[in-house]
């Protein structure tokens, strides 16, 4: 409410009064840029909020500021940084939330040295393996303490009755954690392991806002560039 009528205010003016020529292009770009936002957030792919930067962010730099600044690397400023800066700053975020499945990797690789056990222990081990695979690239163990105490870790794990018998308690992965059912689950978890039936660490998700990795898109954009040009021109060679 504050953002988006003072960016678009200020950009306003600033094409009106030095670069009337791209007014016609600032209205394509805000269009196709709200278009992908919302379509982006109603296929689930993004959050309301993360769409309502990406909107604001388009009404700010729809450009690359090249009068205030200029990359570090002059490949950087390629024709989509140009001319649909916000789409460099989504995609730039894109490569920084892919690099964080190389962190859950290592920390998992970390763990399975340290411990000496098994990732996936019990009636996890029966679960298919792109299943493994998702939770390995977006989550880890934690102590279900922690998972308790944090509000934005999310359990990755639950427990469900084993062909219906109110005995047998069988661990699922959960590869889609969501806010809804996040107590139940955890309260599910807390039961077995303070009966002994599984062991007191749980695969969880830091479940990191898009937002984050949109600010720190946004913040290499200004001073590489599109790192997607930039990649491809280095393989290019």
């Amino acid at each position: 409410m504050i953002f988006a009528p003072l960016a678009l205010a200020f950009t306003l003016a600033g094409i009106l009064l030095y670069n009337v020529e791209r007014l016609p292009w600032f209205g394509l770009v805000l269009g196709v840029m709200t278009a992908f936002a919302l379509l982006l957030f109603y296929a689930g792919g993004f959050g309301g909020a993360d769409s309502k930067a990406l909107i604001c962010i388009a009404l700010a730099l729809p450009f690359f500021p090249e009068s205030l600044m200029t990359p570090i690397f002059a490949e950087g400023l390629s024709p989509l940084a140009q001319n649909i800066f916000p789409f460099t700053i989504f995609s730039n975020s894109i490569l920084v939330a892919a690099a964080s499945v190389i962190v859950m990797l290592l920390i998992n690789a970390k763990q399975r040295v340290t411990t000496g056990k098994h990732v996936f222990e019990g009636s996890l081990a029966t679960e298919s393996l792109w299943r493994k695979i998702l939770v390995l690239m977006t989550g880890y163990k934690v102590p279900l303490a922690r998972l308790k105490e944090k509000w934005h870790v999310y359990p990755m794990e639950d427990i469900v009755k084993e062909d219906g018998d109110e005995t047998s308690l069988k661990r699922k992965l959960v590869i889609m954690p969501k806010d809804e059912g996040r107590e139940e689950i955890v309260e599910r978890l807390s039961r077995a392991v303070a009966s002994g039936k599984i062991d007191s660490k749980v695969f969880a998700t830091p479940g990191l806002p898009m937002l984050i990795f949109i600010t720190v898109g946004l913040i290499i954009s200004l001073i590489l560039g599109d790192v997607v040009w930039l990649l491809i021109g280095f393989l290019a060679r």
